[in-house]
């Protein structure tokens, strides 16, 4: 069933479909900012990872420490 899913033809349709609603003036920027919001998703799950892999093992059964704002 998914084995001609996603056939040459249409990758162009929907390539042609949004130069036709967004324009052409408008899909540098746009292309930028999607750029911009992959690097910062990639670099936030690259900190969250380091911060897993860095952590101590807590012992089981121990709640996780949260940070006290009021301070």
């Amino acid at each position: 069933m998914l084995r001609n899913a996603l056939e040459p033809w249409h990758v162009l349709v929907v390539v042609l479909v949004v130069i036709v609603l967004f324009g052409s003036k408008r899909l540098p920027d746009t292309a930028r900012a999607l750029g911009r919001s992959l690097r910062i998703l990639r670099s936030e799950a690259k900190a969250m990872k380091n911060d897993n892999d860095n952590a101590p093992d807590a012992p089981v059964g121990t709640p996780p420490r949260t940070v006290d704002s009021t301070r």
